[in-house]
């Protein structure tokens, strides 16, 4: 249990970092005197530098181990996160959260590595499941907690505490957390075998397949994510403290769906797990475009039903998605998580900074692109499936039951 706990901890670094301040924007805003679009970067910028550390996260723990990397990623954090609470000016705020963004991933991308170091088939899907779940609150917790803090400080407030945060992860990773890969298992610290590992895995066409997919079904949900500032204040005319309206729901379907998977692995085939939660999140989009289109006002309750049905999609999906990505190449899986953490967050950075200003505006619209996200990992999924129909003749790669697998 201790380990479930730590390693949720440490995935739950990423979202705190982006959900947390999304209340505090008017504030950034009116302190900082920045407009809306400027503010909107405080995301993109993270998620840029975030997408360009995760290439090398996961290839440094295969050379030098899980823990010193997740321990010192942790540590760094935390004094990133301070910089950003002493920034004072935007240019030094969002230098702060690039220096966030490099050191932030450690602990997500190297901590599922762990769990396939320790675990194999439904035993690694279900501890997978745990996580997600445990993982899962922090999407609807983090706005809530940022909420509460702007009630008795400020948005550096907000800083400080994932501070805090950090160095708690600090000690906990150092008490808790043992060492998963082996010396002998290492590849040596070198930039050519390093560069050759990560290499080798984006050029694998079934990597890059299932990254895809794994990129553009979570960015269906992060486009709500991104756009909560102005789905919770413009569309439902709510306030700073009532972000939950939105994450609670998204919370409560993401551990479902994680519950679900955990409960049911090993007696329902993968690919149904994986067909149900396309299928619940493009019914969700469809629903929200003739909902939205009709209703109007909009009513609360139903304006949260995209976001929360693309949140128990993606806990279904997910955890069968990452294990069988790590399983296409078992001796690189460091640079293989580092590939599709890269992959996914240079997607959720356009999101970000982009796709979320032009369409917030309109929930239609937002609908309409969250389902074109779904579709297009749905249609990888499809070609990744039909193409390991057959068992695999490559050497570098595994034989497989796609049935099984997928």
């Amino acid at each position: 249990m201790s380990l479930i706990l730590v390693l949720a901890a440490l995935t739950m670094v990423g979202p705190f970092s982006i959900d947390a301040i999304l209340p505090a924007f008017d504030a950034l805003s009116t302190e900082l005197r920045v407009d809306d679009a400027s503010v909107q970067q405080t995301l993109s910028v993270y998620l840029g530098s975030f997408a360009f550390a995760s290439l090398f996260h996961g290839s440094l723990s295969d050379a030098v181990g899980r823990k010193p990397v997740i321990l010192t990623g942790c540590a760094l954090y935390a004094l990133a996160s301070a910089w950003c609470a002493l920034a004072p000016s935007m240019p030094v705020l969002l230098a702060g959260r690039a220096a966030q963004g490099l050191v932030a991933g450690a602990g997500m991308i190297v901590g599922r590595t762990v769990v396939r170091d320790l675990y194999d088939g439904p035993s690694a899907q279900r501890f997978m499941s745990h996580i997600s779940m445990i993982f899962a609150i922090a999407p609807a917790l983090a706005p809530i907690v940022g909420g509460w803090i702007l009630g008795w400080g400020s948005w550096r407030t907000i800083f400080w505490v994932l501070a805090g945060y950090g160095f708690v992860i600090v000690l906990l990773t150092g008490v808790l957390l043992p060492e998963t890969h082996p010396r002998s298992s290492r590849i040596p610290f070198r930039p050519k075998p390093l560069v050759t590992s990560f290499l080798a895995a984006a050029r694998d066409p079934s990597v890059l397949r299932l990254s895809s997919a794994i990129a553009l079904n979570f960015s269906a949900l992060f486009l709500y994510i991104a756009s909560a500032p102005a789905i919770v204040v413009d569309h439902l005319g709510l306030g700073a403290q009532d972000f939950g309206v939105l994450f609670v729901p998204l919370v409560v379907a993401m551990m479902l769906g994680s519950f679900l998977t955990g409960r049911l692995v090993g007696r329902v085939r993968q690919g149904a797990f994986v067909a149900a939660g396309f299928a619940i999140a493009l019914a969700g989009s469809a629903f929200a475009v003739v909902y939205q289109a009709t209703a109007q006002p909009p009513q609360t309750a139903w304006s949260v039903v995209p976001a929360a049905t693309g949140a128990l999609g993606v806990a279904l999906i997910f955890p069968i998605l990452t294990i069988s990505l790590l399983d296409l190449r078992p001796r690189e899986r460091g640079a293989v998580s580092s590939f599709q953490a890269f992959l996914s967050t240079l997607l959720n950075a356009v999101v970000a900074g982009v796709a979320a200003p032009l369409v917030s505006g309109s929930l239609v619209t937002l609908a309409l692109v969250s389902g074109a996200f779904t579709s297009g990992a749905l249609l990888l999924w499809l070609i990744h499936r039909r193409s390991h129909r057959a068992p695999s003749t490559r050497p570098d790669l595994p034989l497989e039951e796609p049935t099984d697998q997928l």
